[in-house]
């Protein structure tokens, strides 16, 4: 739906409020060659039934603002953030319009997703301060943290205001992984922009490929193949199952909990064996491919498949049983992290974070692809909102996903994993939306002129959920932050795109 630009506020709260639409996702475009305006587009998701909602407004290059709606809908306040560091347009009306992207190094007037700033352009190093909230009082203090870590992992700072022990505000800095994706896709073809969309998450290859796959298939009007719906559902399963061991073991680790901690990394280090024995590649990267699925893998393996997911389910239930009676994990990790409902529906919390909190929503459900639509899983919901909590619906998600797995191996259908795609139509666009192991997953294509990528815009669960996990350590002390933050595992690299 098109609207005037002053509309916005008006029709995006309805769209907010009376309709169950959470703002999954909002960007801008700049369309100045063929009509010298910027185009934004409001994509909202009905919860219930899944439809898409976007509204559409023109915003001419002189005018160089629009209407913020950040201050009734909370979830765009970081999407106007980013709008006005790569296209420069200024959000008129938001509450704290700092840099989101840039840090102080970047120089003002260089907005790198207008189509006039080329790819080779490198601007001058500037040195400027960085905005941070203060919060004031007495017996206030900040705890500065990052971006450097002691460990092998990504930066983020982290800047914790605290009185005495418990944490008043978490202010969290990222993108200093900036890899500029969306920029480099322009003007390339559908078949390199593929091989981007699977490096934007290391464990999160595959879902982020199909996603992108789904809206280039949607494009070009091609159905894949029954068979390459049923091995997408089989491979985005095993990254889910592999992506969540990890998570659990991580929580185990971060409570000095060694057995439970060891049993996990165990069990991730035998889906990275059966990924590999499967595909040639433990992060199932050129697995997929738009069309279908490239590699098969499975056609003589089916018993062995089977066995090894048998095995697997025996020790992930031995060992849940062992962690569960255990009070050094329980004693930390219950009422801990509480992440509240309605902030993780104002933010739109996506995934087993936001599941843990009481909200109901998978896409794989809600808005089935593949062959979700024709397997038997349930999705675990819990209300509590603490780390125990997204622990558990994480534990009862492996159960699920290897029983997918399991129907897909003996419900395989014969034929074809993929399809042919040899060019795009231009001036068209599509959205390819999944469940990664982090939550719903947005990625959006148009085509130009001559069917090449004219814009790529990717929203990742993580871009969602780094608020809510500002949000989920208050009141919390500083020692629980790394348990809370694994508890999430979010992407710094799918999140500094």
């Amino acid at each position: 739906m098109e609207i005037p630009a002053d509309e916005i506020r008006g029709l995006a709260n309805d769209v907010n409020s009376r309709l169950d639409g959470s703002l999954i996702s909002l960007f801008a475009c700049d369309e100045r060659t063929r009509s010298r305006e910027y185009v934004l587009r409001y994509v909202f998701c009905s919860r219930e039934s899944g439809v898409l909602i976007v509204l559409i407004t023109r915003i001419h290059e002189d005018a160089g603002q629009f209407i913020s709606i950040a201050d009734q809908v909370h979830a765009a306040a970081l999407y106007e953030r980013e709008i006005h560091d790569l296209f420069g347009l200024v959000p008129i009306g938001h509450p704290n319009a700092v840099p989101l992207v840039f840090h102080g190094n970047w120089p003002q007037g260089n907005h790198p997703l207008r189509k006039d700033f080329g790819k080779s352009h490198r601007p001058s190093f500037v040195d400027e301060d960085v905005p941070f909230q203060t919060i004031a009082g007495e017996g206030v203090y900040e705890i500065p943290v990052g971006p450097v870590h002691a460990g092998v992992i990504e930066p983020g700072h982290f800047r914790f205001s605290l009185a005495g022990e418990p944490i008043q505000n978490l202010e969290a800095q990222l993108f200093f992984t900036h890899k500029g994706i969306e920029k480099l896709c322009e003007g390339m073809s559908f078949e390199r922009g593929f091989y981007l969309s699977e490096r934007i998450s290391g464990d999160e290859t595959f879902t982020n490929s199909m996603a992108y796959s789904m809206a280039v298939e949607e494009i070009a009007d091609v159905r894949i193949p029954l068979r390459g719906e049923y091995l997408r559902v089989f491979y985005a399963e095993l990254e889910r199952l592999t992506c969540h061991m990890g998570d659990l073991a991580g929580i185990c680790l971060d409570v000095a909990y060694g057995f439970g901690a060891f049993q996990f990394r165990l069990l991730r280090n035998w889906c990275y064996q059966l990924a590999d024995l499967l595909t040639g590649s433990r992060f199932l990267r050129s697995v997929n491919i738009p069309g279908g699925v490239r590699i098969d893998g499975i056609p003589g393996k089916e018993s062995e498949i089977l066995k090894r997911l048998s095995a697997l389910k025996r020790e992930l239930e031995d060992t849940a049983e062992i962690v569960r009676r255990q009070t050094i994990l329980t004693d930390r990790i219950e009422n801990t992290g509480v992440l509240a409902k309605k902030t993780a529906f104002d933010l739109n919390g996506v995934g087993p974070g936001a599941r843990a909190s009481g909200i109901p929503f998978d896409v794989r459900k809600t808005r089935p692809y593949g062959a979700y639509g024709r397997l038997s899983f349930d999705v675990p919901v819990m209300t509590g909102g603490d780390v125990s909590c997204r622990m558990k619906v994480k534990l009862e998600e492996c159960r699920q996903s290897i029983g997918l797995m399991v129907q897909v191996i003996e419900g395989l259908p014969a034929g074809p994993s993929s399809v042919a795609i040899e060019t795009l139509p231009a001036r068209q666009s599509a959205f390819g939306i999944t469940e990664s192991p982090r939550g719903e997953n947005v990625h959006w294509i148009m085509t130009g002129e001559n069917g090449i990528i004219a814009r790529y815009k990717v929203r990742t669960p993580s871009f969602c959920n780094w608020p809510v996990l500002c949000h989920a350590v208050q009141g919390n002390i500083v020692p629980d932050f790394p348990l809370i933050n694994k508890s999430f595992n979010l992407s710094y690299a799918g999140n500094d795109l």
